[in-house]
């Protein structure tokens, strides 16, 4: 029998090809879809509405599933809860979040004295003398598909507070300021920023940057308070190199303005006492500003201010001579100074930040392969570590924002303990928890494992990998198991061991979850990332294949039973690793992946490419680049007489770093050589996916259950959790 139209197999959409020629250094190159790039074309939407509705139908089987995996990961949150509250001037600020609303609260409630630094314990169940709601996420997002805040910033005095609101996911910003005790809106409309505006520590003006129609941010402007709109506004600093973007912010203590101008791998800072801004917002070329050091190739550093005895340093984070980067100090009033040197360059252990508050500083580094973080004394220059006891870990300070607080404010977790925050009283080197995530439905850290496994590649380098799984399912390796390995490698980003709600609806159901930690990342130090960019590149993608192998040699898994998964560069890596290897993985799932790039770093008017040039080389220029880029680009070698593994790509429509066109060529390539890929493109959101906290676990509850059929797993992940 005929099968009717209700039961007929989905057919997949067919883009036609119209080939645009290319010609760079000589090479002729025909593509067949870059018509796809046009956003507003009738067409290129109906197309894309499409794939949507292929991949809806093609995967509508999974649907009791998806709700499924839904259900868990909400049930494992508390939905109503507060986060644990930050002193700034004279209140407690912190988050509220409510059951069936997807965005949360900026509340606030008044200290209970001066010399209060331990933080109340707020129950959800308990009202909070004097709490303020200044922002409720839910009211703003009213009447949009989208909702992001981009910049959320309360005046010293705790009168005025401004926020930046996105409802289109291009990262564009409208910025808006209300008196707080009046409950009054001032009449500020500032329209088109970047996420970063902030009051000036008077509280007089706003600093804000802009971008470029390529999404450079290129200037910095002071606003003064209580203007409508930007028409008045003065720029004082503009960047005009291309390669360079700019931004500008205070020290802790609130006496300098820096304004760093900086690339890839070159920066430049200029600081001026803030005492100078309503001179600068008259006329910004009447006020001298002091250039720590002046751009020089692959030089980078970053300034914090200090008052040591009496007198005041600027404190230099920088790679001058040493590649995991050193901590020097130089007098304010004498920036060209002979540094005297703080913490000496150590090769292997990566200096990532230094924030200077009145008494210590607060260090931040990695060794090993794992985050850490300690508390430089200013006399003495030693560092004393914050120890914790788990192998593998994700440690950093957020959340402090006074120079003279006693405590620092420290995040924790790992792929088995929740997200926990303490407070470190440095006198007395207490570490006080304050709360640690909850987990509903009688989570036990117990119950699973983490190890750190070394893979060889093939030069013989040692790659690390991250493995976590259930142990009631066995040891990993003992036998071969479902696995999801995920990977980025790019922009010296590290993945490092965090806690995640969603993959418990993995683990549960005896499924490994690795992370190679490619080359190409920050994980192993400065060297680690050189060695993963630019002619190095090839190497975050044989690393990965190589750390593939090495799990199927090892008993893990099998090639039938692992999926891959990277988002953004990290989906480069996906397309690569895709036509290197298809025969490793049953499934590859690739977020916001960044697999045209060649056409996308050929092309100066687009979105961040020249900026890009320093992370990947110039091919528009350099003969050599373009063939080396050429040579691994996805959607330039999807291969022919192949069988790939099952691929599903998500983007966004107004995405503005990963333009949707990049999969959505590559997925009509696929098709080509008949490879089973799917594209699902979300057609009001951008870059990080759609917004509230509900559809964001409804699309990785799409996700993870696309993955469990691929792993074979759907019809038993339907039933039942071990």
């Amino acid at each position: 029998m005929t099968p009717d139209a209700q039961t007929a197999p989905p057919i997949a959409p067919t883009a036609p090809r119209r080939p645009v020629v290319r010609t760079h250094h000589g090479d002729v190159v025909e593509d067949g879809y870059e018509w796809l790039r046009a956003k507003d074309d009738a067409e290129v939407r109906a197309h894309l509405e499409a794939e949507n509705a292929y991949t809806d139908a093609r995967l509508a089987h999974l649907e009791p599933l998806r709700e499924t995996i839904f259900q868990e990961i909400k049930g494992r949150v508390r939905e109503t809860d507060l986060t644990v509250p930050v002193r700034q001037g004279g209140w407690w600020y912190y988050g509220r979040s409510l059951e069936g609303r997807q965005y949360g609260l900026q509340c606030r409630a008044p200290l209970a004295s001066e010399d209060d630094w331990t933080p109340p314990k707020l129950d959800v169940d308990v009202e909070v003398p004097g709490e303020q709601v200044l922002l409720d996420g839910n009211v703003e997002a009213e009447g949009h598909e989208y909702f992001a805040l981009g910049a959320f910033s309360v005046t010293t005095d705790g009168s005025r507070m401004l926020w930046g609101v996105d409802t289109q996911g291009d990262e564009r910003y409208t910025v808006r300021v209300k008196d707080i005790a009046t409950g009054e809106l001032l009449p500020d409309v500032l329209e088109g920023l970047g996420g970063g505006a902030r009051f000036t520590p008077d509280g007089r003006f706003i600093l804000y940057s802009t971008v470029d129609d390529a999404w450079r941010p290129d200037g910095v402007w002071l606003h003064r308070v209580g203007e409508p709109t930007r028409e008045h506004d003065v720029e004082i600093a503009h960047e005009d190199d291309d390669a360079f973007w700019i931004g500008a912010g205070f020290t802790r203590s609130r006496q300098y303005l820096v304004i760093e101008s900086a690339s890839n791998t070159t920066s430049e800072i200029q600081v001026l006492p803030v005492a100078d801004l309503p001179r600068l917002a008259e006329d910004p070329a009447a006020v001298p500003r002091t250039t720590i050091w002046s751009r020089s190739e692959r030089i980078e550093y970053s300034v914090d201010h200090a008052v040591v005895d009496g007198a005041d340093w600027l404190y230099v984070l920088h790679n001058r001579g040493a590649l995991d980067f050193e901590l020097v100090r130089v007098p304010a009033d004498a920036p060209d100074a002979e540094p005297e040197v703080v913490i000496p360059h150590s090769p292997g252990t990566r200096l990532e930040s230094v924030d200077c508050l009145r008494d210590f500083a607060i260090v931040e580094y990695r060794s090993g392969g794992i985050p850490r973080v300690g508390i430089l004394d200013y006399g003495t220059h030693a560092v004393r570590e914050i120890a914790f006891d788990e192998p593998l870990y994700n440690a950093g300070s957020g959340g402090n924002p006074e120079w003279a607080q006693p405590v620092v404010r420290l995040s924790y977790g790992s792929f088995t303990t929740p997200g926990t925050v303490f407070d470190y009283v440095v006198e007395t080197g207490e570490l006080r928890e304050l709360k640690h995530v909850e987990v509903l439905g009688g989570y036990d850290p117990a119950d699973y494992g983490q190890e750190r496994l070394w893979a060889p590649a093939a030069d013989g380098t040692l790659i690390p990998v991250s493995v976590v799984w259930k142990r009631s399912f066995g040891d990993p390796g003992a036998a071969p198991r479902p696995l999801h390995l995920y990977g980025y490698g790019s922009y010296e980003h590290s993945i490092d061991p965090g806690f995640s709600y969603a993959r418990l609806s993995e683990l549960d159901r005896g499924v490994v979850f690795a992370v190679a930690h490619v080359r190409g990342g920050g994980e192993m130090g400065r060297a680690w990332y050189e060695d993963g960019k630019l002619a190095n590149k090839r190497n975050s993608f044989t690393d990965f294949v190589d750390v593939a192998r090495f799990l199927v040699d090892g008993g893990y898994t099998s090639p039938d039973r692992m999926v891959a998964e990277g988002g953004s560069a990290g989906g480069l890596l996906m397309g690569a690793v895709a036509n290197l290897a298809p025969e490793l993985f049953a499934g590859i799932l690739a977020d916001v992946p960044f697999v045209d790039a060649l056409t996308t770093i050929l092309d100066p008017s687009l979105p961040l490419t020249v900026i890009e040039w320093e992370e990947w080389g110039d091919p528009l220029h350099d003969p050599e680049v373009y063939a080396y880029m050429k040579s691994y680009t996805p959607y330039e070698n999807v291969r022919e007489g192949v069988r790939y593994p099952r691929i599903l790509a998500m983007t966004s429509l107004n995405d503005t770093r990963v333009l949707y066109v990049e999969p959505a060529k590559w997925v009509a390539r696929l098709r080509e050589v008949d490879a089973d890929a799917l594209l699902r493109c979300e057609m009001t959101a951008g870059h990080g996916g759609v917004s509230g906290r509900y559809n964001a676990w409804r699309e990785r509850a799409f996700q993870l259950a696309w993955m469990f059929d691929v792993l074979g797993i759907a019809d038993e992940a339907s039933d039942r959790l071990a």
